[in-house]
């Protein structure tokens, strides 16, 4: 509704259970990282992180949000796979989804069905490949994901070969925010072969990387038509890493997303967003910081490097 003051829309992220040891898969220190920085952007976002470890307890915290956004870990894991039905009266209301990282991947069926409903794609096991690589995009398209965000790389797990819905004009559309070449070295582990691993590749990657030559889509956008009421989806398949989130132009094309799917309008320069430290990082992590932590270093030159750019 209109508001002068105060607050206009309500974003609820729901971060999943502790994960992959100290640094990585950081899904409640993320999304307390992401809210903390809506809140502060001035654009009329009230944020509510739900840490029940799975599905929120209380589902009726949905009832009056504009957005949801999710990071949990995926597949038959997934925290929304036992809840597709009840979620999915959520989503027709309109209401925005963003899924990061592993929170995009799903199980093929009913659950890869719901995702392509919400978000218009997904990372579909023995389909799609999770690689670690550094991704270059150098172009960013019109949109307003994009505003202020400048081309980037950066060393990430980015996921790619989603699947995508198949467009018609009856089910709205995705338009690709992120989309880079991946190197040969991210087919290596699909070369052996024999054993068949559902994030390692098949021929279908092969052939559309290696021989097609296709850019690869590690994040997008998706609007919904009728039967979801015109809610809008993002998925974003990088932030393995928790110290990316002190990348301005990854960070800001995140949180102009969020605001993107709350349908709050995304300030031509994208959403305000202050410097991240290491001190900022370190905060609400699952695990308790290693005594000897000796990926600190690699980190910190990674987070000058962003500077610099």
């Amino acid at each position: 509704g209109f508001c002068l003051q105060g607050v206009d829309k309500k974003v609820v992220f729901v971060a999943g259970p502790k994960s992959h040891g100290f640094f990585a898969h950081e899904h409640a220190a993320g999304c307390k990282l992401l809210a903390e920085h809506l809140e502060a952007s001035n654009l009329g976002i009230e944020t509510i992180v739900v840490t029940d470890g799975g599905y929120p307890k209380d589902p009726s915290v949905f009832k009056d949000a504009d957005a949801v956004v999710i990071a949990c870990d995926g597949g038959v894991r997934h925290l929304l796979n036992k809840n597709l039905k009840e979620f999915d009266q959520v989503m027709r209301r309109g209401i925005g989804l963003a899924c990061i990282h592993y929170g995009v991947e799903t199980t093929k069926g009913p659950a890869g069905d719901h995702f392509l409903k919400w978000i218009g794609g997904y990372f579909e096991p023995y389909w799609s490949v999770n690689p670690v690589w550094n991704a270059t995009f150098k172009l960013l398209p019109k949109h307003p994901i994009a505003q202020g965000v400048k081309p980037f790389s950066m060393h990430d797990e980015w996921y790619y070969h989603m699947r995508f819905r198949e467009a018609t004009s009856a089910i709205g559309s995705i338009t690709p925010i992120l989309s880079a070449h991946p190197p040969e070295n991210t087919m290596k582990r699909l070369k052996s072969g024999v054993e068949k691993h559902p994030h390692h590749g098949n021929p279908d990657v092969a052939n559309a990387v290696l021989k097609r030559k296709e850019a690869q889509h590690v994040a997008w956008a998706y609007q919904r038509g009728e039967d979801y009421n015109y809610g809008r989806g993002f998925g974003f398949t990088g932030a393995h890493f928790h110290e990316n989130w002190a990348s301005l132009d990854a960070r800001r094309l995140v949180l102009n997303a969020i605001a993107w799917i709350a349908k709050v309008d995304v300030p031509v320069g994208g959403v305000k967003t202050a410097e991240v430290t290491l001190d900022d990082l370190l905060k609400n992590q699952d695990f308790p910081k290693p005594e000897n932590w000796n990926s600190q270093k690699n980190i910190e030159q990674k987070m000058a490097n962003f500077r610099r750019k």
